[in-house]
């Protein structure tokens, strides 16, 4: 029972013996000013607030990053409590023991700095110490604290662009998402680093104030307790009492001196890429010149009448010798030719034919890299962030990361999209311009530049921001670069979401979603290959079917896959598992479904038209008849959109893939639905019916 006991023991303390034992330090610290302590740990406690003081200024020369030490504020806090705990403590131990006080630490600093006695040294010391003073003061605790109130300030302003920095470089992929993350949260542990900072040097410079007036009241005290009390003669009083204030000021202030130096290094090395003493090294060796100008200013004033020149000619020379090192050393980069091995190395990886290419990338003219620019709102970047989450949300696709780079064959207006290094997308921007889109009908002339909107193919025309307004009041749509950009990138990433879509972010998906649906992936897994599972789930997006709701299509390919592994049949039996979903997706608010229906001999001839390929079965109709057919189509569309309808082309189970194969080249847009995929509570309004014209 005994050793369970202390077994229990023992594993608290370990896990909570640190926060313990700064507990207990607080603690005794604030009862440090009640409490009268022996001289010997007075003696203690000063001596370790001397070495505590110059760890803190050594961790701060050390370190690389003012975050490694992002403890700063609060050690500083509870160091200045510190210290002025001991300063309490000595001074009552001063006034209540006068002459016979022991302290060995105070009397040694009151030696060192009074030297002799008498008068003569009291003075000396009394004014090394305000010296002292005035320097921790007047230059560095004010010069710490105002460089603290700037670079809280600036971190503080200049945080929104910093943050839209990050977000160009993820957008662009030149970081990754744990990266962005992991910049964003030291972006913010900076700003409330320096914002903590520039509070904390308050501290010192109470302090430094504190310290003044506990010397001033021990001096007056000590001589009224000394002379009253003690019955001491004034002078015998002033020696004591001034001489031990002196040490003592200097025990409390020294430290103090140390913690502003680390204070005043911490906030001005903002820009830093290494510790102190490397930062040292590396800038004042980076030009040999200077030493040779220093060299030459100490070799003058070595030949003046009246100075030491046996000081300056050696200093002289041996700068001169430094400059003369720095300029013949040798580069590591070009020994042995070993840079040269490098190189070589590095341009054959560069131009190596096995680097993948980007899965989406977007190209600029030189001219376009204001919408980039973070420093002119980047609003681009923004955009293209957005609309990869809004593709993740319609069609189920986590969209790769968008490359955006310059493109010098580009003409400066145009941009580009390529996948995988294939250009399927191309446009023009008018900088400082709109795009006046007719969405349709009669409007009247604008009188701009004519052009085409690159996304859709309407009809448009470049206004001025002065014709802006009479665009929008003639009826046009007017969107400015950005806009048009993003929306011809919205319709690319809907057009190719199959080609995007690739095996391994299928195992992605499936990973992501075995923890909550095991039994489900591994039915599929083992009944399917991930090739299969991707020619599936192509097969839907290239009809803009989105693949979000995974675990229902999963699932129907668990109910068919015994019966066939064909993929165009497992294509529509999934479709028709998400038979609501592509229902609301083209229904109004009504839940009605405009529908074009086909007549019954014409669809009866595409089924009889069915020809395997190596891509699925495909129609395979006479030229005259698909003519007809396609011109029938496009017909009956605009009649029922002319009518203010959107419809579908709705058909039988058998006839659907077939249908869309005909008319997916002439009307890619245009939707093609089976009767089985029309859910419960949905309404079917036919309006109108697919007829051949005279051939």
């Amino acid at each position: 029972m005994a050793d369970t006991t202390l077994k229990t023991f023992r594993g608290v303390f370990g896990r909570q013996g640190g926060d313990l034992a700064i507990a207990l330090g607080v603690v005794f610290i604030v009862m440090m000013l009640i409490i009268p302590l022996p001289t010997i740990l007075l003696d203690l406690m000063m001596a370790l607030n001397l070495m505590l003081s110059l760890l803190i200024i050594l961790l701060v020369l050390y370190n690389k990053d003012p975050l490694e030490f992002s403890l700063f504020p609060t050690v500083l806090l509870v160091s200045t409590v510190f210290g002025l705990a001991l300063n309490v403590s000595s001074t009552r131990l001063i006034l209540g023991n006068g002459a016979d006080f022991d302290g060995r630490i105070v009397r040694a600093f009151a030696t060192f700095v009074v030297g002799t006695d008498g008068t003569e040294g009291l003075v000396i010391g009394l004014l090394i110490f305000i010296i002292l003073v005035a320097v921790q003061f007047l230059v560095i605790t004010k010069g710490a604290t105002r460089v603290s109130e700037v670079a809280a300030r600036f971190a503080l302003d200049g945080l929104p662009a910093k943050q839209m920095a990050i977000d160009a470089e993820y957008s662009s992929g030149a970081i990754t998402e744990d990266e962005a993350r992991k910049r964003k949260k030291h972006l913010d542990d900076t700003v409330g680093f320096y914002g903590s900072m520039d509070g904390a040097t308050k501290f010192i410079s109470g302090t430094v104030k504190a310290g003044l007036v506990i010397t001033f009241l021990n001096i007056i005290g000590g001589l009224v307790v000394g002379t009253t009390i003690h019955g001491e003669a004034i002078t015998d009083a002033l020696v004591t009492y001034v001489s031990l204030t002196i040490g003592d000021g200097l025990v409390s202030q020294v430290p103090t001196l140390l913690v502003s130096v680390a204070t005043g290094l911490i906030v001005t090395r903002s820009i830093s890429e290494g510790s102190f003493g490397s930062d040292v090294q590396t800038q004042f060796t980076r030009q040999s010149r200077i030493f040779y100008v220093a060299a030459g200013f100490m070799g003058v004033l070595g030949i003046l009448p009246g100075f030491p020149w046996y000081l300056m000619l050696p200093l002289s020379a041996a700068t001169g010798f430094l400059g003369w090192r720095l300029t013949h050393r040798v580069e590591p980069e070009v020994q042995d030719g070993e840079a040269h091995a490098d190189a070589g190395e590095a341009e054959s990886q560069e131009i190596s034919p096995v680097v993948p290419l980007d899965p989406i990338s977007l190209e600029l003219g030189f001219g376009l890299i204001p919408l980039v620019d973070k420093d002119q709102g980047a609003e681009l970047l923004e955009r293209v962030t957005r609309i990869r989450k809004e593709a993740a949300l319609d069609l189920g696709l986590v969209v790769p990361r968008i490359r955006i780079m310059d493109n010098m064959r580009l003409e400066p207006s145009e941009y580009a999209f390529k996948l995988r290094g294939t250009e399927v997308g191309r446009g023009v921007i008018r900088m400082g311009h709109f795009m006046a889109i007719n969405p349709g009908g009669e409007r009247s002339d604008l009188g701009g530049e004519p052009t085409v909107d690159p996304a859709f193919g309407l009809p448009a025309t470049w206004v001025s921001e002065a014709e802006r307004e009479r665009a929008e009041r003639a009826g046009y749509t007017v969107v400015d670069g950005p806009s048009i950009i993003a929306t011809h990138l919205t319709e690319i990433l809907k057009r190719h979401a199959g080609e995007i879509l690739g095996r391994q972010e299928i195992r992605a998906m499936l990973d992501t979603l075995k923890s909550d649906y095991p039994a489900v992936v591994d039915e599929v897994s083992k009944a399917f290959s991930l090739g299969e599972v991707q020619k599936i789930l192509q097969g839907l997006l290239r009809e803009q079917v989105s693949i979000r709701n995974l675990v229902a299509i999963l699932e129907a390919l668990g109910d068919y896959a015994s019966i066939s592994k064909d993929t165009g049949y497992l294509i529509e039996k999934t479709r028709q598992a998400l038979g609501r979903q592509i229902c609301l997706q083209y229904s109004d608010d009504d839940r009605v479904l405009r529908v074009l229906t086909i007549d019954p001999p014409v669809e009866k001839a595409i089924i009889d038209s069915r020809t395997e390929t190596a891509t699925g079965d495909v129609a395979a109709l006479e030229p005259d008849f698909h003519r007809r057919w396609v011109n029938s189509v496009a017909n009956g569309v605009k009649s029922a959109r002319d009518a203010g309808a959107w419809p579908v082309l709705l058909c039988s189970e058998a006839a659907r893939p077939l249908v869309r194969s005909t008319v997916s080249r002439d009307m890619p847009d245009l939707v093609v639905m089976s009767v089985p995929e029309i859910a419960e509570g949905i309404r079917v309004d036919s309006v109108g019916e697919i007829r051949l014209g005279e051939g």
